[in-house]
Protein backbone atom coordinates (compact mmCIF):
# COMPACT_ATOMS: atom_id res chain seq x y z
CA UNK A 1 0.00 0.00 0.00
CA UNK A 2 1.00 3.62 -0.29
CA UNK A 3 2.08 5.73 2.68
CA UNK A 4 -1.21 7.64 2.42
CA UNK A 5 -3.24 4.41 2.61
CA UNK A 6 -1.21 3.29 5.62
CA UNK A 7 -1.82 6.63 7.37
CA UNK A 8 -5.55 6.34 6.70
CA UNK A 9 -5.56 2.86 8.27
CA UNK A 10 -3.84 4.21 11.36
CA UNK A 11 -6.47 6.92 11.74
CA UNK A 12 -9.33 4.48 11.10
CA UNK A 13 -8.07 2.40 14.03
CA UNK A 14 -7.88 5.35 16.41
CA UNK A 15 -4.22 6.25 16.03
CA UNK A 16 -2.41 9.34 14.84
CA UNK A 17 -0.11 9.01 11.82
CA UNK A 18 3.14 10.97 12.04
CA UNK A 19 5.46 12.12 9.27
CA UNK A 20 8.56 11.91 11.48
CA UNK A 21 9.76 9.81 14.40
CA UNK A 22 9.68 11.65 17.73
CA UNK A 23 9.04 11.19 21.42
CA UNK A 24 5.30 10.86 20.77
CA UNK A 25 5.84 7.97 18.37
CA UNK A 26 4.71 4.67 19.87
CA UNK A 27 5.06 2.44 16.79
CA UNK A 28 7.33 2.49 13.72
CA UNK A 29 6.25 0.23 10.85
CA UNK A 30 9.01 -0.95 8.51
CA UNK A 31 7.85 -1.72 4.97
CA UNK A 32 8.87 -5.01 3.38
CA UNK A 33 9.59 -4.00 -0.21
CA UNK A 34 13.36 -4.15 0.06
CA UNK A 35 15.46 -3.19 3.05
CA UNK A 36 15.16 0.18 4.85
CA UNK A 37 18.36 1.61 3.44
CA UNK A 38 18.85 5.18 2.23
CA UNK A 39 20.28 5.94 -1.26
CA UNK A 40 23.76 6.19 0.30
CA UNK A 41 23.44 2.66 1.72
CA UNK A 42 23.00 3.76 5.34
CA UNK A 43 20.07 2.53 7.44
CA UNK A 44 16.88 4.58 7.32
CA UNK A 45 17.11 7.76 9.38
CA UNK A 46 13.69 7.05 10.89
CA UNK A 47 14.85 3.60 11.95
CA UNK A 48 18.05 4.97 13.46
CA UNK A 49 16.10 7.67 15.33
CA UNK A 50 13.67 5.07 16.65
CA UNK A 51 16.56 2.96 17.92
CA UNK A 52 18.08 5.97 19.68
CA UNK A 53 14.77 6.75 21.40
CA UNK A 54 14.38 3.09 22.40
CA UNK A 55 17.90 3.08 23.87
CA UNK A 56 16.98 6.18 25.92
CA UNK A 57 14.04 4.31 27.47
CA UNK A 58 11.23 5.63 25.31
CA UNK A 59 8.38 3.13 24.78
CA UNK A 60 8.65 2.90 20.99
CA UNK A 61 8.02 -0.38 19.20
CA UNK A 62 9.47 -1.34 15.80
CA UNK A 63 7.45 -3.86 13.77
CA UNK A 64 7.43 -5.16 10.22
CA UNK A 65 4.60 -4.48 7.80
CA UNK A 66 3.28 -8.04 8.17
CA UNK A 67 3.33 -7.80 11.97
CA UNK A 68 1.45 -4.50 11.79
CA UNK A 69 -1.23 -5.95 9.52
CA UNK A 70 -1.67 -8.83 11.96
CA UNK A 71 -2.11 -6.36 14.82
CA UNK A 72 -4.89 -4.73 12.82
CA UNK A 73 -6.41 -8.13 12.01
CA UNK A 74 -6.17 -7.30 8.32
CA UNK A 75 -3.82 -9.84 6.79
CA UNK A 76 -5.78 -11.96 4.30
CA UNK A 77 -5.77 -15.57 5.54
CA UNK A 78 -4.79 -16.92 2.12
CA UNK A 79 -1.73 -14.67 1.86
CA UNK A 80 0.01 -15.77 5.02
CA UNK A 81 3.62 -14.77 5.51
CA UNK A 82 5.21 -16.65 2.64
CA UNK A 83 3.03 -16.06 -0.41
CA UNK A 84 4.97 -17.07 -3.50
CA UNK A 85 5.21 -15.27 -6.82
CA UNK A 86 6.12 -16.27 -10.36
CA UNK A 87 8.64 -14.18 -12.34
CA UNK A 88 5.85 -12.53 -14.33
CA UNK A 89 4.00 -11.50 -11.16
CA UNK A 90 7.19 -10.05 -9.66
CA UNK A 91 7.87 -8.24 -12.92
CA UNK A 92 4.59 -6.35 -12.41
CA UNK A 93 4.97 -5.80 -8.66
CA UNK A 94 8.57 -4.60 -8.62
CA UNK A 95 8.99 -3.07 -12.10
CA UNK A 96 11.83 -5.49 -12.79
CA UNK A 97 12.02 -7.27 -16.15
CA UNK A 98 11.54 -11.02 -16.30
CA UNK A 99 14.97 -11.22 -17.95
CA UNK A 100 16.53 -9.54 -14.89
CA UNK A 101 14.79 -11.95 -12.53
CA UNK A 102 16.04 -14.90 -14.57
CA UNK A 103 19.55 -13.45 -14.54
CA UNK A 104 19.45 -13.10 -10.75
CA UNK A 105 18.30 -16.71 -10.49
CA UNK A 106 21.08 -17.99 -12.76
CA UNK A 107 23.63 -16.04 -10.73
CA UNK A 108 22.35 -17.41 -7.42
CA UNK A 109 21.30 -13.97 -6.16
CA UNK A 110 17.77 -15.30 -5.64
CA UNK A 111 16.64 -18.87 -5.18
CA UNK A 112 13.20 -20.24 -6.05
CA UNK A 113 11.29 -21.67 -3.12
CA UNK A 114 9.88 -24.32 -5.43
CA UNK A 115 9.54 -25.19 -9.12
CA UNK A 116 6.46 -26.57 -10.85
CA UNK A 117 7.27 -27.95 -14.31
CA UNK A 118 10.27 -25.59 -14.68
CA UNK A 119 8.22 -22.62 -13.40
CA UNK A 120 10.04 -21.00 -10.45
CA UNK A 121 8.18 -19.50 -7.50
CA UNK A 122 9.96 -16.88 -5.39
CA UNK A 123 9.51 -15.30 -2.02
CA UNK A 124 8.56 -11.63 -2.57
CA UNK A 125 10.81 -10.28 0.18
CA UNK A 126 13.89 -12.04 -1.21
CA UNK A 127 13.43 -10.63 -4.71
CA UNK A 128 12.58 -7.16 -3.37
CA UNK A 129 15.75 -7.34 -1.28
CA UNK A 130 17.81 -8.31 -4.34
CA UNK A 131 16.37 -5.40 -6.29
CA UNK A 132 17.27 -2.95 -3.50
CA UNK A 133 20.80 -4.29 -3.18
CA UNK A 134 21.27 -4.08 -6.96
CA UNK A 135 20.02 -0.48 -6.96
CA UNK A 136 22.53 0.46 -4.27
CA UNK A 137 25.38 -1.32 -6.05
CA UNK A 138 24.48 0.33 -9.36
CA UNK A 139 24.47 3.73 -7.59
CA UNK A 140 28.08 3.17 -6.53
CA UNK A 141 27.55 2.30 -2.86
CA UNK A 142 30.47 0.13 -1.72
CA UNK A 143 29.75 -3.46 -0.77
CA UNK A 144 31.39 -3.06 2.64
CA UNK A 145 29.10 -0.08 3.40
CA UNK A 146 26.01 -2.15 2.51
CA UNK A 147 27.32 -5.04 4.62
CA UNK A 148 27.88 -2.74 7.60
CA UNK A 149 24.36 -1.33 7.25
CA UNK A 150 22.83 -4.81 7.09
CA UNK A 151 24.73 -5.71 10.24
CA UNK A 152 23.23 -2.67 11.99
CA UNK A 153 19.76 -3.60 10.75
CA UNK A 154 20.19 -7.11 12.13
CA UNK A 155 19.79 -5.84 15.70
CA UNK A 156 16.35 -4.45 14.82
CA UNK A 157 15.19 -6.76 12.04
CA UNK A 158 16.44 -10.30 12.69
CA UNK A 159 15.57 -11.68 9.25
CA UNK A 160 18.61 -10.21 7.55
CA UNK A 161 20.54 -13.44 6.93
CA UNK A 162 19.56 -13.93 3.30
CA UNK A 163 20.43 -10.37 2.17
CA UNK A 164 23.94 -10.88 3.57
CA UNK A 165 24.22 -14.05 1.49
CA UNK A 166 22.84 -12.16 -1.52
CA UNK A 167 25.40 -9.42 -1.02
CA UNK A 168 28.21 -11.98 -1.24
CA UNK A 169 27.32 -12.70 -4.86
CA UNK A 170 26.55 -9.13 -5.83
CA UNK A 171 30.03 -7.94 -6.72
CA UNK A 172 29.33 -6.02 -9.92
CA UNK A 173 31.89 -5.07 -12.52
CA UNK A 174 31.90 -3.95 -16.11
CA UNK A 175 31.27 -7.52 -17.20
CA UNK A 176 28.50 -8.29 -14.72
CA UNK A 177 28.54 -10.53 -11.69
CA UNK A 178 31.75 -11.93 -10.29
CA UNK A 179 32.50 -15.41 -9.03
CA UNK A 180 34.34 -16.81 -6.03
CA UNK A 181 37.53 -18.85 -6.25
CA UNK A 182 39.92 -20.06 -3.56
CA UNK A 183 41.33 -16.55 -3.08
CA UNK A 184 38.05 -14.61 -2.93
CA UNK A 185 35.86 -12.68 -5.34
CA UNK A 186 37.06 -12.00 -8.87
CA UNK A 187 35.53 -10.40 -11.97
CA UNK A 188 35.50 -12.28 -15.24
CA UNK A 189 38.26 -9.87 -16.36
CA UNK A 190 40.51 -11.17 -13.57
CA UNK A 191 40.14 -8.04 -11.41
CA UNK A 192 40.05 -8.87 -7.68
CA UNK A 193 37.14 -7.39 -5.70
CA UNK A 194 36.40 -6.48 -2.09
CA UNK A 195 35.66 -9.69 -0.21
CA UNK A 196 33.78 -10.53 2.95
CA UNK A 197 34.46 -13.00 5.74
CA UNK A 198 34.84 -16.59 4.53
CA UNK A 199 31.43 -17.99 3.55
CA UNK A 200 29.60 -20.36 5.83
CA UNK A 201 29.80 -23.86 4.45
CA UNK A 202 26.64 -25.28 2.88
CA UNK A 203 24.70 -27.72 5.01
CA UNK A 204 21.53 -29.74 4.82
CA UNK A 205 19.73 -26.83 6.52
CA UNK A 206 18.67 -24.62 3.60
CA UNK A 207 17.59 -21.75 5.84
CA UNK A 208 21.07 -20.47 6.57
CA UNK A 209 23.27 -18.27 4.41
CA UNK A 210 25.18 -19.88 1.60
CA UNK A 211 27.61 -18.75 -1.04
CA UNK A 212 26.47 -20.03 -4.41
CA UNK A 213 29.31 -20.46 -6.92
CA UNK A 214 28.83 -18.21 -9.93
CA UNK A 215 29.82 -19.61 -13.27
CA UNK A 216 32.63 -17.55 -14.82
CA UNK A 217 32.08 -16.43 -18.40
CA UNK A 218 34.11 -18.33 -21.01
CA UNK A 219 36.97 -16.50 -22.65
CA UNK A 220 36.26 -14.51 -25.81
CA UNK A 221 39.41 -15.71 -27.56
CA UNK A 222 38.28 -16.79 -31.09
CA UNK A 223 40.40 -19.93 -30.88
CA UNK A 224 38.80 -20.93 -27.59
CA UNK A 225 35.31 -20.31 -28.97
CA UNK A 226 35.82 -23.29 -31.25
CA UNK A 227 35.76 -25.42 -28.09
CA UNK A 228 32.67 -23.82 -26.53
CA UNK A 229 29.95 -26.17 -25.40
CA UNK A 230 26.21 -25.69 -25.86
CA UNK A 231 26.08 -24.39 -22.30
CA UNK A 232 28.82 -21.85 -23.03
CA UNK A 233 26.86 -20.53 -26.01
CA UNK A 234 23.66 -20.47 -23.94
CA UNK A 235 25.21 -18.35 -21.20
CA UNK A 236 26.78 -16.08 -23.82
CA UNK A 237 23.36 -15.67 -25.45
CA UNK A 238 21.81 -14.78 -22.09
CA UNK A 239 24.59 -12.28 -21.40
CA UNK A 240 24.08 -10.64 -24.78
CA UNK A 241 20.33 -10.47 -24.17
CA UNK A 242 20.96 -8.70 -20.88
CA UNK A 243 23.22 -6.24 -22.71
CA UNK A 244 20.44 -5.68 -25.27
CA UNK A 245 22.62 -7.05 -28.08
CA UNK A 246 19.69 -8.99 -29.45
CA UNK A 247 21.00 -9.95 -32.89
CA UNK A 248 24.21 -11.37 -31.40
CA UNK A 249 22.18 -13.11 -28.70
CA UNK A 250 20.07 -14.84 -31.35
CA UNK A 251 23.20 -16.16 -33.07
CA UNK A 252 24.73 -17.39 -29.80
CA UNK A 253 21.50 -19.14 -28.79
CA UNK A 254 21.24 -20.73 -32.26
CA UNK A 255 24.71 -22.20 -31.71
CA UNK A 256 23.56 -23.54 -28.34
CA UNK A 257 20.59 -25.20 -30.09
CA UNK A 258 22.83 -26.62 -32.84
CA UNK A 259 25.09 -28.20 -30.22
CA UNK A 260 22.24 -29.53 -28.06
CA UNK A 261 18.98 -29.57 -29.98
CA UNK A 262 17.07 -31.59 -27.38
CA UNK A 263 17.34 -28.93 -24.67
CA UNK A 264 13.95 -27.15 -24.46
CA UNK A 265 15.39 -24.32 -22.33
CA UNK A 266 17.67 -23.26 -25.20
CA UNK A 267 14.73 -23.11 -27.63
CA UNK A 268 12.69 -21.14 -25.09
CA UNK A 269 15.36 -18.45 -24.69
CA UNK A 270 15.94 -18.36 -28.45
CA UNK A 271 12.19 -17.76 -28.86
CA UNK A 272 12.37 -14.89 -26.37
CA UNK A 273 15.29 -13.38 -28.30
CA UNK A 274 13.50 -13.73 -31.63
CA UNK A 275 10.42 -12.05 -30.17
CA UNK A 276 12.55 -9.15 -28.95
CA UNK A 277 14.00 -9.02 -32.47
CA UNK A 278 10.42 -8.37 -33.65
CA UNK A 279 10.11 -11.76 -35.33
CA UNK A 280 6.95 -13.16 -33.71
CA UNK A 281 6.40 -15.93 -36.26
CA UNK A 282 9.93 -17.27 -35.70
CA UNK A 283 9.42 -16.99 -31.94
CA UNK A 284 6.15 -18.94 -32.14
CA UNK A 285 7.92 -21.75 -33.99
CA UNK A 286 10.65 -21.97 -31.32
CA UNK A 287 8.10 -21.96 -28.49
CA UNK A 288 6.41 -24.84 -30.28
CA UNK A 289 9.71 -26.73 -30.39
CA UNK A 290 10.22 -26.09 -26.66
CA UNK A 291 6.83 -27.55 -25.72
CA UNK A 292 7.28 -30.45 -28.14
CA UNK A 293 10.50 -31.35 -26.34
CA UNK A 294 8.91 -30.78 -22.91
CA UNK A 295 5.13 -30.91 -22.98
CA UNK A 296 5.01 -29.68 -19.36
CA UNK A 297 7.05 -26.49 -19.97
CA UNK A 298 4.58 -24.04 -18.40
CA UNK A 299 6.35 -20.78 -19.22
CA UNK A 300 6.79 -21.83 -22.84
CA UNK A 301 3.05 -22.57 -23.16
CA UNK A 302 2.22 -19.20 -21.63
CA UNK A 303 4.67 -17.25 -23.78
CA UNK A 304 3.35 -19.08 -26.83
CA UNK A 305 -0.19 -18.08 -25.90
CA UNK A 306 0.79 -14.44 -25.42
CA UNK A 307 2.52 -14.17 -28.79
CA UNK A 308 -0.32 -16.01 -30.58
CA UNK A 309 -2.77 -13.56 -29.04
CA UNK A 310 -0.60 -10.65 -30.14
CA UNK A 311 -0.62 -11.82 -33.78
CA UNK A 312 -4.41 -12.28 -33.69
CA UNK A 313 -4.72 -16.03 -33.19
CA UNK A 314 -6.99 -15.91 -30.13
CA UNK A 315 -8.17 -19.51 -30.56
CA UNK A 316 -4.58 -20.77 -30.58
CA UNK A 317 -3.74 -18.59 -27.58
CA UNK A 318 -6.74 -19.96 -25.66
CA UNK A 319 -5.61 -23.52 -26.37
CA UNK A 320 -2.05 -22.78 -25.17
CA UNK A 321 -3.23 -21.24 -21.88
CA UNK A 322 -5.64 -24.10 -21.28
CA UNK A 323 -2.85 -26.66 -21.78
CA UNK A 324 -0.77 -24.80 -19.19
CA UNK A 325 -3.69 -24.88 -16.75
CA UNK A 326 -4.30 -28.57 -17.42
CA UNK A 327 -0.81 -29.19 -16.09
CA UNK A 328 -0.85 -26.63 -13.28
CA UNK A 329 -4.39 -25.45 -12.36
CA UNK A 330 -2.99 -22.90 -9.88
CA UNK A 331 -0.78 -21.11 -12.43
CA UNK A 332 -1.69 -17.42 -11.82
CA UNK A 333 -0.67 -15.72 -15.05
CA UNK A 334 -2.20 -18.44 -17.21
CA UNK A 335 -5.54 -17.56 -15.59
CA UNK A 336 -4.86 -13.86 -16.15
CA UNK A 337 -3.97 -14.17 -19.82
CA UNK A 338 -6.71 -16.70 -20.56
CA UNK A 339 -9.27 -14.30 -19.06
CA UNK A 340 -8.09 -11.58 -21.44
CA UNK A 341 -8.32 -13.89 -24.46
CA UNK A 342 -11.81 -15.09 -23.46
CA UNK A 343 -12.99 -11.48 -23.32
CA UNK A 344 -11.66 -10.91 -26.84
CA UNK A 345 -13.50 -14.05 -27.97
CA UNK A 346 -16.76 -12.65 -26.56
CA UNK A 347 -16.97 -15.04 -23.59
CA UNK A 348 -17.25 -12.67 -20.58
CA UNK A 349 -18.73 -15.19 -18.15
CA UNK A 350 -15.88 -17.64 -18.69
CA UNK A 351 -13.39 -14.75 -18.49
CA UNK A 352 -14.81 -13.66 -15.12
CA UNK A 353 -14.09 -17.11 -13.65
CA UNK A 354 -10.41 -16.73 -14.51
CA UNK A 355 -10.22 -13.10 -13.31
CA UNK A 356 -11.56 -14.29 -9.95
CA UNK A 357 -9.15 -17.22 -9.89
CA UNK A 358 -6.20 -14.90 -10.52
CA UNK A 359 -7.23 -12.73 -7.57
CA UNK A 360 -6.89 -15.76 -5.30
CA UNK A 361 -3.13 -15.56 -5.89
CA UNK A 362 -2.53 -11.81 -6.16
CA UNK A 363 -4.37 -9.03 -4.34
CA UNK A 364 -1.88 -6.15 -4.59
CA UNK A 365 -0.19 -5.91 -7.99
CA UNK A 366 -1.11 -4.04 -11.19
CA UNK A 367 -2.56 -7.22 -12.68
CA UNK A 368 -4.82 -7.57 -9.63
CA UNK A 369 -6.12 -4.06 -10.29
CA UNK A 370 -6.84 -4.98 -13.91
CA UNK A 371 -8.68 -8.14 -12.82
CA UNK A 372 -10.82 -6.17 -10.36
CA UNK A 373 -11.61 -3.53 -12.99
CA UNK A 374 -12.67 -6.22 -15.47
CA UNK A 375 -14.93 -7.87 -12.90
CA UNK A 376 -16.51 -4.52 -11.97
CA UNK A 377 -17.05 -3.85 -15.66
CA UNK A 378 -18.90 -7.15 -16.02
CA UNK A 379 -21.16 -6.26 -13.06
CA UNK A 380 -22.02 -2.91 -14.63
Amino acid sequence: MTHRQAMELVEQHGGAAMQFVGQLTSLLVVGEEGWPLEPDGLPSTKLEHARQLHDKGESIQIVSESEWLKLLGMEPPERKTHQLYTPAMLCQLLSVSVHEIRRWERAGLIKPVKKVYRLPYFDFEEVASARRLCQLAAAGVRADQIAASLERLHTLLPNVVRPVAQLEVLARGANGLAFRDESGLIETTGQRLFDFDPPIADSDDDDGPSTIPIRPAPTNDPADRQQWSAEDWFYEGCRLMESNEIASAVEALRLAVINEFQNPQYHFHLADALYRQKKPDAAIERYHVAVELDHDFLEAWTQLGCVLSEVGDQAGAKAAFQIALDRHPDYPEAHFHLAGVLEQLGQPDEAAEHWRKYLEFDQRGPWAEIARERLLGELE
